[in-house]
């Protein structure tokens, strides 16, 4: 009797093993899972110096304007301004026209909000707006013809440029979609939050 008692206790024995390496498998698989398989994060952050690559691939830029000021930007600096939630850009200027005896230095601001344009995936520099224009000695004289100039390019250059695009696997997760909802300029980038479409 002793005989058929001791496979039985080993078959339970071995059941009992076997359940549990497949459970000790299945453990380790499921705490492994995480690190496998993306999450979607509430928010992006990128840095200043990725949106300064970026906007930085617009220059140099060289524009008649009206035929009568030839301008050419370059060197841009990117800010931020997070007190208005808008980013700045420094550019050097140089203005050229037939009533200045000689081209003419200086430096341009310009800030911008930002938005989201659905059709690029792209977060957008929009309505962007001239802060302030520095130049010096004759051209002083035609500073509105300059500010009224250095506005239309920025308009023109600036306005829905993409400043950081996101890829579809970004907003993607699970079969679920998302899309970046508000977005905040801190002291050193821009924090996009991601919620669900």
């Amino acid at each position: 009797m002793t005989r058929p008692a001791a496979p039985a206790r080993r078959r339970f024995l071995r059941a009992a093993l076997t359940g549990s390496s497949v459970l000790g498998i299945t453990v380790s698989l499921a705490a492994c899972a995480s690190p496998m398989f993306p999450f979607m994060p509430s928010h992006y952050t990128f840095s200043q110096q990725q949106v300064q690559e970026a906007v930085q691939r617009k220059f140099p830029y060289q524009r008649t304007v009206s035929q009568v000021f030839e301008v050419a930007l370059s060197n841009p600096v990117v800010g931020m301004l997070p007190d208005a939630n808008r980013v700045q850009v420094k550019l050097d200027v140089r203005f050229a026209s037939p009533f200045l005896q000689q081209p003419v230095d200086g430096v341009f601001t310009l800030s911008s909000e930002l938005a989201y344009d659905v059709a690029s995936r792209s977060v957008i520099l929009k309505s962007p707006s001239v802060d302030n224009v520095s130049v010096s000695g004759q051209a002083q004289a035609y500073t509105q013809q300059i500010n009224a100039a250095a506005a239309l390019l920025a308009t023109q250059l600036l306005t829905n440029y993409p400043i950081y695009t996101f890829k579809p696997e970004q907003l993607q997760f699970a079969g679920v979609s998302y899309e970046p909802g508000t977005i905040t300029i801190l002291t050193n980038g821009i924090r996009v939050q991601i919620v669900e479409k």
